[in-house]
């Protein structure tokens, strides 16, 4: 069953059209005549009310069937379905107790405390409760009542609420666009009208336009349409829902094989592990499924295979799914993988170079082959090492040039316990001392105005791949020519007496740099080689 089989019915059309017709009429102020017409309406809307809610009952009914056939299967739309039928009841609920309040506010008497000699006659306007009993109108042309509970006490701003709720709840059930999300977003709306220029311009609300200044009978003929607005909603969402229980089962049009390893990479003495199952397999009924002619243990419609790991290398294996068709026929479906099996071993390898330094991170890359990163455990025996994304960095904390005391090891987390994959040996030595330079030169001879050029003295760690840096904390220059003079800097840079001395330097003079200290970036300080220049 389909939404599109549950149009609004020629029989509501035109119940809806004679309430527009009436309501206009009101403004003519036809009374009994009038009051008469809305009278028939909204027994006519009860009476297509009653039959709406007999057809949601048999959907419901079949909803309640299919479950019990297949509860899988069905479980998800069923529960939907009950949720828009407790939802939509408590609101139709709602409407019927809010027309009893506007009716026995109005002077309506119950039947049942009529006295015994009360007889109801046929022609008198009535309303059947929520829970059965039979209230008799008195006062069809109310006109305050329903302004004072429905206006003044804002029981019609809280219907409008209620509908929105209502009406976002069903819609969250359908796509955006679709027309019959569209349907229902019409058939419940709440807006405010248009402002009418032609009749003032003045603006009014929903709850303003349909029950300010409305007779008993009209408003109550209203809330009975709200009604069946809301039943037909009803009925075209649960229609819809039971669709689906045909439409989210597999169709089978091309059945093939799928086979899903817990690892296709297995430690020499290991276990290798598949699960093998039918691609767009019905989860009520299951295949059988042969590997070697033996029969396969059948895990939630997926069949184990299992096969130990005696000695390495590359194997293929397979074996054939056997389906039952629709129209009973077995066929089967062959499939085919393969696997590795390997000895145990980690790859242990320095980013940078052949060896490790004091007193900086040494970044080292460690991979086993078959095991994620996150489940690698990496000590090393001389510092400590800690995580860095997928790789590692290493603080060794004493020197060990001849690699004696200083490894790193490799375990990994495997099928719930840990194993030992490998160690490597490393040597650990100081970071080489930076060497002093001037416009890059640490010695020889140098031009009057290159040197003047320059700020003062850098450390320059050559050849050496790692990002460590080095900083003059201070120096000594010693001039000599015609005559002998030492000045000291207590930074990198050359002081403004310095400044003064290499301005008076002739061609031969030569200058002598010593008492250099750097610091670098590991926390470490060094002295530096004295260097030399000659001026030309």
């Amino acid at each position: 069953m389909s939404a599109k089989n549950c149009p609004e019915s020629t029989r509501q059309k035109m119940i809806n059209m004679m309430y527009l017709v009436l309501t206009a009429m009101l403004a003519l102020n036809v009374a009994s005549e009038v009051l008469e017409s809305f009278r028939i309406v909204d027994a006519s809307l009860t009476q297509t009310l009653n039959i709406v809610n007999r057809k949601n009952d048999q959907i419901y009914s079949s909803f309640d069937a299919a479950y019990i056939q297949n509860p899988t299967k069905v479980k998800e739309w069923k529960d939907k379905a009950d949720q828009v039928r407790e939802k939509s009841k408590a609101l139709i609920t709602k409407i019927q107790d809010l027309k009893l309040e506007l009716v026995m506010a109005s002077g309506g008497i119950a039947k049942k405390d009529a006295g015994p000699d009360f007889v109801l006659a046929p022609e008198e306007p009535i309303l059947i409760t929520s829970s059965g009993d039979t209230i008799l109108i008195k006062k069809e042309d109310d006109l305050n009542t329903p302004s004072e509970i429905m206006i003044n006490k804002k029981k019609a701003n809280d219907l409008k609420n209620s509908i929105i709720e209502y009406r976002e709840f069903l819609a969250s059930y359908l796509e955006e666009g679709s027309p019959l999300r569209e349907n229902i977003v019409k058939q419940l709306d709440t807006s405010d009208p248009k402002i009418n220029l032609k009749e003032g311009g003045e603006k009014k609300t929903w709850e303003i336009l349909h029950f300010e200044s409305k007779p008993l009978i009209a408003v109550i003929t209203l809330l009975s349409k709200i009604q069946i607005d809301i039943q037909n909603s009803e009925t075209n969402i649960i229609s819809t829902l039971f669709g689906q229980i045909d439409a989210s089962s597999f169709k089978f049009n091309r059945l093939g094989s799928a086979i899903i390893a817990k690892s296709t990479y297995v430690l020499e003495g290991d276990q290798f592990e598949a699960e093998v199952f039918l691609t767009a397999e019905d989860t009520t009924q299951q295949p059988e499924i042969f590997v070697g002619g033996t029969k396969l243990i059948m895990k939630n419609g997926k069949g184990i295979y299992k096969a130990t790991a005696t000695k390495v290398g590359t194997f293929k294996w397979g074996g054939l799914i056997k389906y039952k068709t629709p129209e009973g026929n077995i066929t089967p479906y062959p499939f085919e993988g393969e696997y590795q099996v390997g000895r145990p071993n980690a790859t242990i390898s320095p980013t940078k170079m052949n060896v490790m330094y004091m007193g900086i991170p040494n970044p080292i890359k460690v991979s086993v082959p078959g095991v994620a990163s996150e489940n690698l455990i990496v000590t090393i025996s001389n510092g400590r090492i800690d995580k860095s994304g997928d790789d590692f960095l290493a603080y060794p904390s004493k020197l060990d040039a001849q690699g004696k005391s200083t490894s790193i090891t490799v375990n990994a987390k495997m099928n719930g316990e840990t194993r030992l994959m490998g160690s490597m040996v490393f040597r650990v030595k100081e970071v080489p001392p930076p060497v002093a330079t001037i416009g890059g030169l640490n010695g020889g001879t140098l031009k009057k105005e290159d040197l003047l050029a320059e700020d003062g003295i850098f450390a320059e760690l050559k050849d050496f791949d790692f990002d460590l840096k080095f900083k003059v904390t201070q120096f000594d220059i010693s001039f000599t020519g015609t005559y002998v003079k030492t000045t000291s800097s207590k930074s990198n840079r050359f002081t403004d007496e310095q400044k003064s001395f290499l301005n008076k330097l002739t061609q031969g003079s030569t200058i002598y740099i010593d008492n250099i200290v750097a610091k670098g970036d590991d926390g470490t300080t060094r002295p530096l080689s004295p260097i030399g220049f000659k001026i030309r």
